[in-house]
């Protein structure tokens, strides 16, 4: 499977990904884009380059990342999100995109 890009606000990452995160990706079924807010953290390994706005240019290899907080909060019944951070260009810092991982329902 081809690598795909994924949207973030500041930028994109062109990432090898799973099927089940292809589809968990696409705000709307059937649509073309694909959104890095959708999915959980991004193995940097999987990742084969980036563009950052800010710096309006496109680098090989994985953005860095920034663990923004551990809040251990309930957002909804059983899930909890444990983890959020951000895609952070390695040149100037800038915030490429947002991701956030919730614990599994018990």
């Amino acid at each position: 499977m081809p690598a795909t890009e994924l949207q973030g606000s500041g930028g994109w990452i062109n990432a090898d990904i799973t099927d089940e995160q292809v589809e968990k990706s696409k705000l709307v079924p059937n649509m073309d884009k694909h959104f890095l807010a959708s999915l959980e953290k991004l193995d940097t390994a999987k990742m084969l380059k980036h563009f950052c706005k800010t710096c309006n240019a496109e680098f090989d290899g994985p953005t860095q990342i920034q663990i923004e907080e551990q809040p251990n909060e309930e957002v909804a019944n059983g899930l909890i999100l444990i983890e959020r951070g951000q895609y952070t260009c390695h040149k100037c810092n800038a915030i490429i995109g947002e991701y956030r991982v919730f614990s599994q329902p018990q």
